[in-house]
């Protein structure tokens, strides 16, 4: 009676041992030799692959509830208009400085019309008076300009002899130009009078200031406009 209780709980024992695995079958095929020689197959139980991990800084193909996440939309240029084609490039530049060119589309007849035209359109701008500064109330070294014609160091008017160099030098140091220079002359009684000794050679112009462009000026507004030859 002994023995067969003995039997009866080494045959629990066996049974409830766990199954081990055949150490000669191949990781992932049937039978190691068949693997090792590349003919075997895989068997049933092997794993599927791994999915790769996002790089950092990506989002995953799935939402962490499991569904597709959302393809996003191209995003459009910023200078672009929604819609609208782009715009052409340029394909050439002007041939106006292509002799070749111009002698091919142009003629003499046509040059003459082109020069007429640009003469029936040719105005010309009759001088006039200078208009009034609004709020100037000093001398205008412009109308004084214009209204003498005596070439600079001509003497015109008397001087003390006061009004040496050096004193000169020093008064007309205090203007940043020659026109205010003048301009203040003027409104201190000059060219008569001089009580600042800035013009010491009585031309009427002080520290070194000069009428003749302002003359120039007038001059070349008033010659007639050049004939255009043919």
């Amino acid at each position: 009676m002994r023995v067969l209780l003995v039997t009866i709980a080494l045959g629990a024992l066996v049974a409830c041992a766990p199954t081990v695995p055949n150490s000669a079958a191949g990781v992932g095929f049937d039978d190691y030799d068949r693997a090792r020689t590349g003919q075997g197959q895989p068997s049933a139980a092997t794993p599927a692959p791994a999915t790769p991990l996002a790089a950092p800084g990506t989002v995953s193909a799935e939402t962490l509830d499991g569904d597709p996440a959302p393809t996003p939309a191209p995003v459009a240029d910023a200078g672009a208009v929604a819609g609208a084609p782009p715009a052409p490039l340029p394909t050439s530049i002007s041939d106006e400085q292509d002799f070749g060119a111009v002698s091919g589309r142009e003629t003499i007849e046509s040059d003459a019309a082109r020069i007429a035209a640009n003469r029936a359109a040719y105005v010309q701008i009759e001088p006039t008076d200078l208009p009034p500064r609004p709020g100037e109330t000093g001398p205008s070294i412009v109308a004084f300009a214009l209204a003498t014609n005596n070439p600079v160091g001509a003497p015109l008017y008397t001087r003390s002899r006061l009004s040496g160099e050096a004193r000169f030098a020093r008064n007309c140091s205090e203007y940043t130009s020659s026109d205010l220079a003048q301009q203040d002359f003027l409104r201190r009684g000059g060219p008569k009078r001089d009580p600042k000794g800035l013009d010491p050679d009585g031309d009427g112009f002080a520290c070194y200031w000069d009428p003749t462009p302002l003359r120039q000026a007038r001059a070349a507004a008033a010659a007639p406009a050049p004939v255009v030859s043919e």
